[in-house]
């Protein structure tokens, strides 16, 4: 696809603007709550401006380029701005976990995955924090972070955000959830989810559209789709796969996941209190071959019957980080990003 060219230079410089002020009126993501996050009012997220980490782990439960043999860094932000009903980490995304840190702590946190072994830092549901994690990011290279970012979102992100993260982030590991406006509606009540989803990609695409490997088959650079088979929901996983496949081919990787836990009982949503079946990932993993996909992972065996859901009572390495004077901890009052370098 031809990169497009920037229509309204203006529209940008004023989210510009939001993205600086997000603690006052936050805009970050598609909702635009407003919510004023750094006076302690939280947005539709359920965070206020100060960061929420519910673990750190080396975790090797990802696709086989990002695990690799170390392991990815991963950080669990808390909190999250689309709220699926069925949310296989819904201790998190809900802020029922997590502790409190600063700017200094989280740049600590890279900078020990580093150390640990990890092969990369990967940032999952970092979108409501993206300001302060970039200034983070930015700090622990100055330190001597050398690791790829991977930025792991549910794809509900807003373009203007997302350019602001350009050059911080080196592998888009993004959801893509719906093309089916009324289950995005039903199951995340965020109808517009598809054609936010869909320009979020071509962004990340625009940015990372060419994948980089290291001799040992880790992802430095590019673009992995995936997407969360649900019951029931095979045609809005085929249109998915069509519609990314139609559009950027083999240029990104494609990650299908059968994986899917009923975490709860759905009364309301009957059809989401079962695990998906083998024969409809079949009929979605044959779609996608069909079609032509080659690069791509899909689960085999018994993963279906897997919980793939991390102990959120281990917060793994988290109780590491040093706590001094420069530490923020849970109830403590807000500091604003940056005041505390």
């Amino acid at each position: 696809m031809a990169e497009q060219k920037e229509k309204n230079p203006e529209a940008r410089k004023s989210w510009e603007k939001g993205w600086e002020d997000w603690q006052t009126s936050c805009h970050l993501c598609p909702r635009g709550c407003g919510a004023a996050r750094g006076e302690g009012e939280k947005g539709v997220c359920r965070m206020d401006a100060r960061i929420r980490v519910a673990r750190v782990s080396l975790h090797l439960w990802e696709e086989p380029c990002i695990s690799g043999e170390g392991g990815s860094g991963t950080v669990f932000f808390s909190g999250c701005s689309l709220g699926c009903v069925y949310c296989q980490n819904r201790e998190i995304s809900r802020a029922a976990v997590g502790r409190t840190v600063s700017i200094q702590q989280l740049t600590f946190i890279f900078l020990l995955l580093q150390e640990k072994g990890a092969e990369n830092i990967n940032l999952v549901t970092p979108s409501h924090y993206a300001p302060a994690i970039k200034e983070a990011v930015e700090l622990a290279r100055q330190q001597g972070l050398e690791l790829p970012i991977i930025y792991n979102c549910s794809g509900y992100e807003r373009v203007e955000a997302l350019r602001q993260l350009e050059g911080i982030v080196d592998v888009y590991l993004t959801d893509f959830k719906y093309m089916d406006q009324e289950l995005a509606r039903r199951y995340s009540r965020a109808k517009d989810y598809p054609q936010v989803a869909r320009a979020a990609l071509a962004e990340m695409v625009r940015q990372q559209g060419q994948a980089v490997f290291d001799g040992r088959g880790i992802m430095k650079k590019g673009v992995i789709l995936r997407h969360l088979l649900l019951p029931g929901a095979v045609g809005n996983g085929k249109k998915i796969v069509r519609y990314a496949y139609e559009n950027y081919g083999n240029r990104i990787y494609y990650s299908l996941l059968n994986q899917y836990t009923p975490v709860e009982k759905q009364e309301a949503l009957p059809e989401l209190n079962r695990r998906v079946t083998r024969r409809e990932y079949d009929a979605l993993v044959d779609m996608a071959l069909e079609l032509g996909v080659e690069h791509g992972f899909i689960q085999e065996g018994k993963t279906a019957q897997e919980s793939f859901i991390p102990d959120f009572d281990d917060r793994g390495l988290l109780d590491l980080i040093p706590v001094g004077e420069e530490a923020i901890d849970d109830g403590e009052s807000l500091r604003r990003v940056g005041d505390n370098r």
